[in-house]
């Protein structure tokens, strides 16, 4: 069958997984035939394979018809537009740039349809979240009214951070859990329930590690339908969750340890208030649980679909234009908190730019990324 010949650009941890379940050949349609690395070291990953030191020199090659860039987050917008101004297809590891400002130059240069630009929003491809986004889209949940998600199960250790002089500093990630982790879940929570009118966050910089950006973040979040939303994260809990409830018209959805429990009021909760006679009442309800042998394909279906769009023109199951709006609501948090006031969206991406080059500015540790 015809392959996509594929170069993987940053060989740290994510990057050499995406090329080992490629050598594997657990993604049809892909064949890596070229890796690209700023330590001349990782070329002993794959030694049958060309390596090159730059991006730009892989971009010149002739050996891929596409690139998956795994660097450090900063180094996205500039490898992902060179890439994309080379003609090539592009999957971009998350977030797909580190501020909006970035991601908005990132997403302009793909100005050729025929290129697929895809990100790696691989929890996109959980049947958890996908039965969410459906009962949300298709009313089996009629309207929302609140939003609850606590993610503390992202925990992290000293040893972790210490791994790079990259991680968890303004120069090298551009934020903590919300640039690093959270991406996934502030993809999946606009992917769900769309994106929010307001944030206002409170985050707490190395409140559990030797760190200088934000290791535990509470938001609010506001619609322009009434609904209100929190969102709490952390990388110092142990042990975490994972519980995501929802409150809506025709019942509760949670969303906790591998089940779906929606529990449906016979008559929606307003009509109801509004209706019964009774002074302490409330709907009757009836119990729906769902649950999956597994949560989808991950990474590898991710890979799959960007080779499939390459080849027979499947839609993507996360275009990176989309990665935008997970990108907005990390920076949105971050902003709140630096001004200690809640931020409209869409937010002004060039103030946060400037926020955060401040950021970096002052920071001791920017000088060794």
């Amino acid at each position: 069958m015809p392959s996509v010949r594929i170069g993987i650009i940053g060989l740290g941890g994510m990057g050499r997984n995406h090329a080992r379940n490629i050598l594997d050949n657990k993604v049809p349609g892909l064949q890596l035939t070229a890796i690209c690395d700023a330590s001349a070291q990782a070329a002993e990953f794959a030694p049958e394979l060309p390596f090159f030191p730059t991006p730009g020199a892989l971009m010149v090659s002739g050996q891929v018809d596409a690139v998956l860039i795994a660097t450090p987050h900063f180094s996205h917008t500039s490898i992902g537009i060179a890439a994309l101004q080379a003609g090539l297809h592009v999957l971009v590891e998350k977030p797909i740039s580190v501020h909006k400002a970035d991601a908005e130059r990132l997403i302009a240069a793909h100005t050729n349809p025929r290129q697929v630009f895809a990100a790696m929003f691989n929890q996109r491809t959980d049947p958890y979240y996908l039965k969410i986004r459906e009962m949300v889209r298709d009313g089996t949940l009629g309207p929302v009214r609140r939003i609850s998600w606590t993610i503390t199960n992202w925990f992290r250790t000293a040893a972790y951070y210490a791994s790079g002089s990259w991680r968890a500093t303004w120069a090298g990630e551009g934020g903590g859990i919300l640039l690093n982790q959270c991406p996934h879940n502030l993809d999946l929570f606009s992917w769900m329930f769309g994106q929010p009118q307001r944030v206002r966050a409170f985050c707490r910089y190395g409140r559990y590690h030797d760190i200088e950006v934000e290791d535990d973040v509470t938001a609010y979040l506001e619609y322009h339908d009434g609904t209100t939303a929190t969102f709490i994260a952390s990388t110092g809990e142990a042990p975490g969750t994972n519980r995501l409830e929802v409150a809506a018209e025709k019942g509760r959805l949670v969303m906790e340890n591998n089940t779906i429990l929606f529990t449906r009021n016979e008559i929606p909760m307003s009509e109801f208030s509004r209706t019964t006679p009774e002074i302490f009442a409330a709907p009757k309800t009836t119990a729906h649980v769902f649950e999956f042998p597994g949560h989808g394909d991950q990474h590898i279906g991710i890979m799959r679909n960007f080779a499939e769009a390459i080849l027979e023109g499947k839609p993507l199951i996360a275009p990176a234009a989309e990665g935008i709006l997970s990108v907005e609501l990390a920076n949105a948090m971050l902003h709140s908190d630096f001004e200690r006031r809640a931020i409209d969206l869409p937010m002004d991406g060039t103030a946060y730019e400037r926020a955060l080059q401040a950021k970096i500015a002052a920071s001791p540790r920017s000088r060794a990324v």
